[in-house]
């Protein structure tokens, strides 16, 4: 078939991309402002809770003493020692595959922990409302959000320190997702190793409770902690039941919770499980993430201690060596491990920032193929008018270029959609006949890569009705969306989408948002919606589609500007 005569009126120019984050080219330094939480109406800075945290030691180490001695405590303490003798048998030491996942979930989780902080830094504050209306946050390490200009979500974002973070600096977002997803993948796997060696073998008795007895010999161990009267220690055979009580909680109850919050802020998720988006809503998911962190922080903090509290060469020999020999082997061999540890905290964040295409790369190997799954989950949550955010956060700047002035000094009525490529009608739509097409509207909910997220109206023109016209041949595997807008470091900017993610009823061309005419600031005179996709996803400011057989001709060959130039992701359900 003859291909009609058909020349598009521009022609991109595509950014050169660094294989390196060039901090010449990179977001400014935006030091963070201190942290805060609000609590009872007003802000409060985080080292307010030094202060309860002090009394709260003072009165348990009074209280504890106090109780201790009196004939109830000293009765309480006899009937109930600490630890619950089981009349199943028990555990008895450390075997290496317990001794090999615990130490690799350290190193692992320090990588996930530290990559998790970077990502938060790109929208530093925290959220249990479904939008993210600035103010009504709980948490925060930034300023309140300026009134008196307009304010974008990457104006947000602070800069987070290499030895914290990783790779460290401002919206380094994309190479600390693909850090935080790929360890996450190898942290699940080396759980589900040790979930299941744990209940083919005796170790399950550690950990897991038998007795209602645990909870008051749980309650006499922490009297005996805070009294300074140390409890009998018989770990290489049983957990006291305080021990066996918090690890039962990492392990079964927070651990999973990490998980299931960590994907509900996926859109693939979100707007595919209805149960999920309304009731554990992204944000509310983010914060419980957060919250679950702190609580790891936490478990990691006290735990170290104990180690040495309780006679760290015996307990470094029980879980390095699995013996209850009296030697200083397995302190030696402990430290070399924590030192290995300490080398990769510090060596993190450089590599990342030198090798940040190779970062790229090797998460997609890794973990793309999850994201390429989630992508046939249909996205079909919808929500109301009264759903709707008051607050939308914008991002990207406004088309400066002469075309694009031109076009909005008419109200756009002479822009014309251009459609090329691999199809068998090209053509410039005029942009009365696209909205003459007929009016496709949805309530949607739209989820940043930066964290934010907000539910939105939007009226268009179906891709599908695109695809009718342009008439697409076969070996058009991918759509090319072109935006009047360039990228944060010059080049035009674009971004790449499968065929099958527009054919699904929700993807269209949005000309209206909230019932108005779509404003400038999100995307005039078009912007794509792609509800099963990341927000950098769906291209504002559209100007062009283009059918492509493939998109390793574009730009860097990663399917986009932000994946070439920042190095997200070119699939990114979640």
């Amino acid at each position: 078939m003859t291909q009609p005569s058909f020349t598009p009126s521009f022609k991109p120019q595509f950014k050169k991309a660094h294989d390196f984050i060039d901090w010449k080219d990179w977001a400014p330094r935006q030091r963070p402002a201190p942290v805060e939480f609000r609590l009872a109406g007003r802000w409060w800075r985080i080292g307010w809770l030094l202060v309860p945290a002090i009394l709260v030691g003072i009165a348990c180490l009074v209280g504890s003493t106090w109780v201790i001695e009196t004939e109830w405590g000293r009765q309480f303490v006899a009937r109930y020692p600490g630890t619950v003798h089981a009349p199943a048998i028990e555990a008895h030491g450390f075997p290496l595959w317990l001794r090999v996942t615990h130490w690799t979930n350290f190193a692992l989780m320090t990588l996930v922990f530290r990559a998790g902080l970077q990502i938060l830094a790109d929208h530093p504050r925290l959220y249990w409302d479904r939008d993210s209306t600035p103010g009504t946050e709980w948490f925060r390490f930034q300023i309140p959000v300026p009134k008196d200009r307009v304010w974008m979500a990457k104006d947000d974002s602070v800069t987070m320190p290499g030895w914290l973070g990783i790779p460290g600096g401002r919206h380094t977002v994309g190479v600390a997702r693909w850090i935080h997803f790929s360890f996450d993948l190898f942290w699940l796997l080396n759980g589900a190793v040790f979930l299941v060696m744990l209940f083919v073998s005796e170790q399950w008795q550690r950990l897991v409770p038998r007795s209602w007895e645990v909870f008051p010999n749980a309650l006499s161990t922490v009297i005996q902690y805070s009294s300074f009267h140390m409890p009998v220690e018989d770990g290489w055979i049983r957990y006291n039941a305080l021990q066996q009580l918090t690890y039962f909680f990492t392990v079964f109850v927070a651990a999973p919770l990490l998980l299931v919050t960590g994907l509900a802020q996926a859109p693939a998720i979100g707007n595919r499980f209805a149960r999920v988006s309304r009731h554990l809503n992204r944000q509310a998911a983010r914060s419980v993430h957060f919250v679950l962190l702190l609580w790891f922080i936490l478990y990691f903090a006290i735990h170290v201690t104990m180690v040495f509290v309780t006679g760290f060469k015996k307990n470094f020999n029980h879980i390095v060596l699995g013996t209850l020999a009296d030697t200083w082997v397995g302190f030696a061999i402990g430290t070399v491990i924590l030192l290995g540890v300490a080398i990769l905290w510090a060596a993190a964040s450089p590599l990342a920032q030198r090798h940040a295409r190779a970062v790229q790369r090797t998460g997609a190997f890794l973990v793309g193929w999850i994201k390429a799954l989630m992508e046939w989950w249909d996205p079909g949550v919808q929500y109301t008018e009264k759903d709707i955010s008051p607050h939308f956060w914008p991002n990207g700047k406004v088309p400066t270029s002469a075309e694009y002035l031109a076009l909005r000094a008419n109200g756009f009525r002479d822009f014309r959609l251009e459609v090329f490529g691999l199809c068998d009608a090209p053509q410039a739509i005029p942009f009365e006949r696209l909205k003459a097409i007929g009016k496709q509207e949805q309530i949607t909910m739209h989820y940043c890569i930066q964290g934010w997220s907000g539910v939105a109206k939007w009226g268009g023109v179906s891709m599908r009705a695109i695809l009718d016209l342009a008439k697409p041949r076969p070996e058009a595997r991918y759509a090319v969306f072109y935006s009047f807008d360039e990228g944060g470091e010059g080049g035009t900017f674009y971004d790449v989408h499968k065929m099958e993610n527009m054919l699904h009823p929700l993807s269209m061309l949005a000309f209206e948002m909230n019932g108005e005419t779509l404003p400038e600031l999100h995307g005039a005179p078009l912007r794509l919606r792609v509800e099963n996709e990341l927000g950098f996803k769906q291209v504002k400011w559209v100007r062009a589609v283009e059918f492509v057989a493939d998109f390793k001709h574009l730009g860097a060959g990663q399917g986009g500007y932000n994946e070439d130039v920042e190095f997200y992701g070119y699939r990114m359900p979640i």
